[in-house]
């Protein structure tokens, strides 16, 4: 069934607010989809400088400001100087923004806002609006840097390995680089926490994921973090296909080239392409790229390798001529659709958790490559809890060797294993599908929270029932 736009229910209109970088806006601007579908107003509010880029229908699109307009966190190029100016511009822009609506015959009634912008709850409160967190990576970071945040694990980690409630053990490689070096990334570190500052005056949580997936980690969390998993937001052409024409996240901070990347594979056999990219922020070292390079063409597969212009660089001096018959290098395309094709058999990713989601709620294996952050423990769960995939051992200064690389794609592509791991990927894109489909556990929790704005007078009553 394809749920059309309904009528809105006049008394509610939803503000969502993502954090300004590709890997947010993505996930937020689904699930604000997700509140069209269902009957609710909302509207994306978002800096001036990634307004631009969203095109999402039946959703209307406001600016804040984070104090730098012109270019947002290039233009700041320090994090901690973006994120209190964000804080001091976005706080008194967002509080316009709310006034400008409760002139109209719609105001705000509830701000979604992403958790790393904690001091969005601060003005829903000051204005006497809901507001609920939203958590864009996986239940289990929650699960350790909300631990952190209440005192019950000390950074940095001594003991190794780490035991968390719902968590596999996990050592060294698999922590989020933030805890491994606290003191080399002091002001994310920081952003990672102020997530939990303010979170018992929160109405709602909300995390990108589903139960089927992170059930033992939402076990181990409940108690200090009552979330409604309300995951995966991936378009719903890929998943459920309720929603209309909803075959991309309607932003892009890049111009896609996804035609010529389709036109590619399609002359490629089926599952024999291998899929390359690390998301819109990661740069590897010149080392590193030269020994996947090689990798490449030494293992003689089809592959596609989305590398950045700034990248390019990087690569072996004729390179691009020397693999014309086996691969293309293009600087950016639309992932989804290529995840979903056919020909693709792999997906070498750094485990960023939207890609992470990606390839589980499509079906297609991946070789994990985490670089830092919260890469590091999804990768561990997709090697082996979910068990779609491998990880290749890094050498002493953190490189992924030529050898490892290209064993780590024949395991994936052609081994015994391989049989296994692809039967283990079609089985989370079931449960992915299940998850959001009419009844299911994320849709019903999405349900809960739009029939509870819906029927529920919003000024001054108490949420502690629901």
């Amino acid at each position: 069934m394809v749920v059309q736009r309904q009528n809105y229910n006049n008394n509610v209109h939803v503000l969502v607010i993502p954090y300004p970088a590709q890997g947010h806006i993505s996930p937020l601007i689904q699930f604000s989809k997700r509140l069209v579908s269902k009957g609710i107003k909302t509207t994306f509010a978002t800096t001036h400088y990634t307004v631009k880029s969203i095109t999402a229908p039946n959703i209307s699109v406001e600016p804040i400001s984070d104090g730098f307009d012109e270019s947002g966190f290039s233009q700041a190029k320090n994090v901690e100087l973006f994120l209190n100016s964000f804080k001091t511009n976005g706080s008194k822009t967002l509080s316009n923004l709310i006034q400008k609506h409760q002139k109209t015959s719609t105001p705000i009634t509830c701000i979604v806002y992403d958790s790393f912008l904690p001091w969005a709850l601060d003005v829903a409160k000051q204005h006497r609006i809901y507001g609920a967190a939203f958590f864009t990576n996986s239940a289990a970071v929650c699960n350790i840097f909300c631990r952190i945040h209440h005192g019950l694990i000390e950074t940095p980690v001594d003991e190794l390995p780490l035991i968390v409630p719902g968590l596999p053990p996990l050592n060294s490689r698999d922590l989020p680089s933030f805890i491994r070096f606290p003191e080399s990334y002091p002001a994310y570190m920081a952003m990672k926490l102020n997530q939990f500052s303010n979170l018992n005056q929160a109405d709602w949580m909300f995390v990108n994921t589903f139960e089927a997936l992170e059930a033992e980690v939402v076990k181990g969390l409940t108690e200090m973090f009552p979330a409604k998993l309300i995951g995966p937001m991936v378009p719903s052409a890929y998943l459920d296909g309720r929603i209309k024409g909803d075959k991309g996240y309607g932003a892009n901070l890049w111009k896609p080239l996804s035609e010529d990347c389709i036109n590619w594979l399609n002359a490629k056999p089926s599952q024999s392409v291998v899929y390359i990219s690390f998301g819109s922020m990661v740069s590897l070292t010149s080392e590193q790229i030269e020994e996947l390079a090689l990798g490449l063409k030494e293992s003689e597969v089809n592959f596609l390798w989305v590398l950045r212009e700034s990248e390019q660089g990087k690569l072996p001096k004729g390179y691009k001529d020397s693999i014309k018959e086996k691969g293309i290098i293009v600087t950016w395309c639309n992932q989804l659709e290529l995840l979903a094709h056919d020909a693709v058999g792999c997906f070498v990713t750094h485990c960023g958790w939207n890609s992470t989601l990606e390839s589980l709620s499509l079906g297609v294996p991946v070789v994990c490559l985490p670089q830092w952050a919260d890469q590091l423990p999804d990768a561990k769960f997709l090697e082996e809890i979910w068990e779609v995939g491998v990880r290749p051992k890094e050498d002493e200064n953190g490189v992924v060797k030529r050898e490892e690389f290209m064993l780590s794609l024949k395991v994936v592509m052609e081994s015994e294993r391989s049989e296994v791991i692809r039967r283990n990927a079609s089985e989370w894109k079931k449960l992915a599908r299940d998850a959001v489909c009419e009844g299911g556990s994320s849709d019903k929790n999405i349900n809960q929270f739009v029939d509870y704005l819906t029927n529920t007078n919003m000024k001054g009553n108490d949420l502690s029932s629901y």
